[in-house]
Parts: structure tokens; sequence; C-alpha cells
């Protein structure tokens, strides 16, 4: 990958008599960027950043994300826009390869990914090992990992060609394992692969069709399901993406790699927002709760806080909130949802973030994983399957860093520094005299 980093100065930091003078760099958008690499070698000290939240961890050409203006964009395209006019596919291949494709390349990119969408017979098996109530996601982490003992000609990652085999084949073959996940979760046979269908409408035919009858596909239901999983594509360097990275940059194969950002987007603090903001509606139960709630929320010794609100990282509106706003309602109208206690807190909830005052002021807006939710469970699925596709979505946004990392030269195996504050260096003694 050649770099796009434009000098922007230097900084001079002077420790203990050594200076160290370190250049500063520019990129597109965003805050500039110290470069830090000889620090330690000027002045023999490291920086100490837990959680990395003002490190820059690597130089990316995928996504941006403005906090304060609610900004995120795919390659240069505002998410809204790519949301509301483009598909699954045609997204996933701008972030593989940095540019929206023609007629032709679109064609032929569906064919690859279409060709792929089978998994190998005996991977089957590996279900019948899981018990019936395991999670759908310890089962997705087991099974990606799996696929390297299976299409073992598609891991070395110094062939380019392998890598794009490998890329297609994880982008093609997840929603088939996570569908076979939600399936042998429910006790119901496994439904194969439909190439007349586009992607999203694919996944949903396998995960909702019986052998007994016709599934039949609701085109308002697919529209947002592939809204869902295009605005949760990717999202800069996040705890899943950097272990994505992270596991890369040892050289692991693409689906150990895939399988390592699976089990981190697991973690409730990452990918379970969804989850979470569900769980709320449902502990609030019926409308007129919403008050106790909502003074609850208003006191900051309570402890408690309204999930689907606001944004760690969004200071303004989430903009992929304002997509999944209008998916959101959208499906219940085409469903004709009536009397849903949840349903009816959820949007009560919702008229009162938008008007009023105190969740004005604080920005305090109903975001992407609010509205994720409700629609989620408005389609059928069980709140088990939520962070399932969050990761379905996401495996295109971990291939295409995944791709860049290993294209970068400037990138070496990852290895975080610590403060050590343990005990001082000492002698051991024999055990008879401690």
């Amino acid at each position: 990958m050649e770099t796009k980093l434009k000098p922007a100065g230097r900084m001079q930091i002077t420790y203990d008599g050594k200076t160290s003078e370190l250049p500063v760099f520019s990129g597109t958008h965003g805050p500039n960027v110290v470069d830090i690499r000889s620090f330690y070698k000027n002045t023999g000290c490291f920086t100490f950043d837990p959680g990395f939240t003002s490190t820059a961890s690597c130089e990316s050409q995928i996504t941006f994300i403005d906090g304060d203006e609610g900004v995120l964009l795919y390659r240069g395209y505002p998410i809204e826009e790519l949301a509301e006019r483009s598909d699954f596919l045609e997204v996933a291949y701008l972030l593989l390869h940095g540019e929206l494709p023609n007629k032709a390349q679109q064609a032929e990119f569906n064919h690859a990914i279409t060709m792929h969408t089978m998994v190998h017979e005996q991977l089957k098996r590996f279900y019948n090992g899981f018990r019936s109530d395991a999670h759908p996601m310890a089962i997705m982490v087991g099974v990606v990992g799996a696929l390297s003992a299976f299409y073992h000609d598609s891991t070395d990652i110094t062939d380019p060609k392998q890598r794009v085999i490998a890329s297609h084949r994880l982008i093609a073959k997840i929603p088939t394992l996570a569908a076979m996940a939600y399936k042998y979760s429910i006790g119901q046979p496994f439904v194969f692969p439909q190439n007349r269908l586009s992607y999203t409408a694919n996944f949903m035919n396998m995960c909702f069709a019986v052998p007994a009858e016709e599934y039949k596909l609701n085109p308002v239901l697919v529209d947002a399901l592939d809204k869902i999983f295009i605005l949760h594509m990717d999202h800069e360097q996040n705890a899943s993406t950097s272990t994505v990275r992270l596991a890369g940059s040892s050289g692991a194969n693409p689906f150990a790699c895939i399988a390592a950002g699976i089990a981190s987007l697991w973690g409730p603090s990452h990918g379970g927002a969804n989850e979470a903001a569900l769980n709320m509606l449902e502990e609030i139960g019926t409308v007129d709760r919403i008050p106790h709630y909502i003074a609850k929320a208003k006191d900051k010794d309570s402890g408690f806080r309204l999930m689907g609100f606001g944004h760690r990282v969004y200071k303004n509106y989430d903009p992929r909130g304002k997509v999944m706003r209008k998916a959101c309602h959208d499906v219940l109208g085409a469903l004709g949802i009536k009397n849903d206690p949840l349903l009816d807190v959820a949007l009560e909830l919702e008229r009162i973030a938008l008007s009023d005052s105190y969740f004005i002021e604080k920005k305090l807006y109903p975001n992407i994983d609010f509205y994720s939710g409700i629609t989620l469970k408005a389609l059928g699925f069980p709140k088990s399957m939520f962070t399932v596709l969050f990761a379905l979505a996401r495996t295109v946004g971990w291939i295409a860093q995944w791709t860049e990392m290993l294209e970068d030269d400037s990138q070496k195996i990852g290895r975080p520094r610590q403060l050590y504050t343990g005990t001082a260096r000492r002698a051991y003694k024999p055990i008879d005299r401690r």
C-alpha cells in the first residue's frame, strides 16, 4: 500500500536532557499524528496509552469517522448514500478494491461470491459436535477457524491469488455457516444456498425456509437486513478489527484471523450493544413504566443508563442511526405489527429521546443499536443471533483491513510494550527457607 501521509511539521520532546525530534503527519481527514517510532531510541522512554485510544496503530485508506460531526465514510463515500442507494456486494467490492465497480466488475465479483456459498459436506458434522443449546457465536468461532482445515489451498498469505480466493470464500461462506448455526440452535434441518437469490435474500432463505414449504421473501425485509449489513461492514480500528490485524501481523491464515475477530466481537462491550438495548426494553416492559426509567437515566447517582442512546464515538447523531430508523419503521409497517408491548416501549422511548430537552442537550439520540435490535427482533431473529449477524457483515471490513495490512510495507508483527509495576528483582529461595 502506497502511503498517503503528508508531512505537517515536527515536534520536539525533551526528557532528562535528551531531545527527540518527531515528525508530524496529516491524513486526508482527522487530526494530525506524531510519529513516535524513534522516541524510545532517542529518550529511553515508551509512551503509555491504555486501550490505544490516542494512538494510531496503522495507516488506513478504508474507513473514516468524525464522531463530533456524525460522519462515517467508506472509501470516501458517506454511509447514508451507500446504505440507501447501493447493496451489500457492491459496497463489499468498494471496501475491498477502493472504488465502486462498473457493471462488468460487479457481475464478475457477484459470480465469484455466489459460486463459493456452499460449504464442504464434512463441515456439517462439526455442528453435531456442539450441544444443542450452544450459543451461535461459540459455534461460529469454532467453524470459521476450522475452514483452514478444509480450504488449505488458500491459506498461503504470500500468494496474492490465494488471498483473493480466501477473501471470496469467507464472504460467501460466513452467511451459510451463520444460517446453519441458527438452524442448529432451533433443531431444524440446514437449508442449502440458492444461487438465484441476492446475498441477503439467500441468507434469509437459509435461516427461515423449511423443506415442507417455500419461504416467501418480503423485499422490504430483505432491504432492511441488507442495510443493517452495510451499516455494520467496517468502523475503523475497533477491538475486533484490531484483533484481526494483530493476528494477521503474525502471518496467521485468513480463516484464523477472522475467527479471532469473531471471538473479539462476541464481547458484550463490543458486539452485544443491540442485544443490550433489547434487554433494556424487555426490562422496562410496558409504556407506563417508561417515566420511572427516564427519571433513573437522568439521575447521575442511579447508575442506570439507557442502552441504545448516544455513542462512545459519535458525539452527534450516529449517521447509521438515521438510516436504521427509517428501515426499522419500514419493517414494522410492512409486517403490520400491532399491540407488541416491547415495540410500543421502543417507539415511545424514541419519541421522548427526540423531543426531551435532556436528551437533545446531551445528544443522547437513538443509535444504530437501538433500531437494529428492534428491527432484527421484528425480522424473527432471536437475540442470540444478533452478534452473529454483526459478524457476518463485519467480515467484509475485517478482510479489507487484513488485506491492507499485508500490503503495507510499514507494518510489523504487533508487539505492544508495557509499564511494569510488579515486584522488583529478587533472588530465588529454596522451599525450606521461605
